[in-house]
């Protein structure tokens, strides 16, 4: 007997568990949850976990697995606090499968699962999780993954003032949308892979009717950055700190034009002009793609929260005027992994689709006001930020 059935024959431990009084086959996967996922309160008043299940097909022989459904346990319980099917996890998963396809994990292969949990209200929050993941095999047999245990964080999440002064901004790209540059984006650098934008916002400006561009401009094509409604706006400091890394002098791209490839995945291939803060230890702020020449400030130099770090531009890797804000782990963007944080105040006027953004389908009306206290921005939300006292 040869291959990976020799190897289950002498490791007997590995290959069977009961459930239910049946025996179920062990899938021949390595999983694990390479970053501790902590709860955030987010836009919709729920608590949220983001993170990712990365899951390897371990032998040559196995065939192709086809992951079917995924449930996720809190702590030591006996019903699921989530279950995804298969045509779930075909929205989840990177590589992502083609259209209408499952996701199939071949040997030797790793796929990633990210994970958005919204939790239950009336529960307390979980202290670990644990998932069951099932697959069918080339042969039309199941096998289970079961396990994967993770901690959450016990960091909470950082509370922050706001990066911009006034005006409406749309939260693009943002938290919860696994499909976005930003969460689905992973980073390998010198043996690590981490995902620096895990939380990450794109703040695009819009005016009262939800749009990007200036009423008036007809060729939004031929558009010049004065025309659009962020273009220059005030880049603040979201806390008390010290700035670890910026740059300035870069060029700004036209909007919407072409861009080649980005030379590196670091704060210098991507972030155009940009200005790193230390918030608290171990906690950095990037603000990117800010204008050229409105970066003042040197390596070193201590700010306070609200104070002016820059202008909003579209340097670096940016097809269109806005700010790119994040935490991170770390000061270089590379290695570093994306944290999550809270705006100490900002105000809620509901969700707009990006063609509205241009004036494309239905106009965006935007829902009654809310004022929001220590909650994320969920994705593509348009947001307004107080003035600041």
């Amino acid at each position: 007997m040869g291959g990976r059935f020799a190897r289950w024959l002498f490791a007997p431990s590995l290959c069977w568990i009961s459930l239910a009084g049946a025996q179920q086959a062990l899938a021949p996967v390595e999983a694990r949850v390479p970053f501790a996922p902590a709860a955030v309160a987010g836009s919709d008043e729920r608590m949220h976990l983001a993170y990712e299940l990365h899951v390897t097909s371990i032998y040559g022989d196995a065939g192709p697995l086809k992951p079917r459904e995924l449930e996720v346990y809190a702590d030591d319980d006996r019903t699921p606090l989530a279950r995804f099917d298969a045509e779930d996890l075909a929205g989840m998963t990177r590589p992502a499968p083609a259209e209408h396809a499952p996701v199939t994990i071949d040997a030797g292969k790793r796929v990633v699962v990210y994970v958005w949990l919204t939790l239950p209200t009336a529960s307390p929050l979980p202290r670990t999780l644990r998932h069951r993941m099932t697959f069918a095999t080339a042969k039309q047999k199941t096998e289970l993954l079961d396990g994967v245990r993770v901690s959450l964080s016990a960091e909470a999440p950082v509370l922050i003032g706001p990066p911009l002064r006034g005006g409406l901004w749309l939260a693009h790209e943002g938290p919860g949308n696994a499909h976005s540059h930003h969460w689905g984006s992973l980073v390998a650098v010198n043996g690590q892979v981490t995902i620096p934008q895990r939380y990450a916002l794109d703040l695009v400006g819009i005016d009262p009717r939800g749009q990007v561009v200036r009423a008036g401009v007809k060729n939004v094509g031929k558009s010049r950055h004065p025309d659009w409604v962020g273009y220059g706006a005030d880049v603040l400091a979201v806390a008390d700190g010290v700035v670890r890394d910026a740059r300035d002098g870069e060029p700004e791209h036209p909007p919407l034009n072409p861009q080649s490839e980005p030379e590196s995945l670091t704060a210098h291939g991507l972030f155009g002009n940009y200005v790193v803060l230390e918030i608290q230890p171990g906690v950095f702020a990037s603000y990117a793609h800010l204008q050229r020449g409105s970066v003042k400030l040197r390596i070193g130099d201590h700010v306070r929260k609200g104070q002016l770090l820059a202008h909003l531009g579209q340097s670096g890797s940016s097809s269109a005027p806005h700010l790119h804000f994040q935490l991170s782990s770390a000061m270089t963007f590379e290695g570093s992994e994306g944290l999550p944080f809270l705006f100490d105040r900002f105000d809620l006027l509901g969700p707009e689709a990006e063609a509205q953004l241009f004036g494309q389908g239905e106009p965006w009306v935007p829902l009654p006001l809310r004022h929001r206290q220590a909650e994320m921005p969920l994705d593509d939300m348009v947001i307004g930020f107080p003035a600041l006292r």
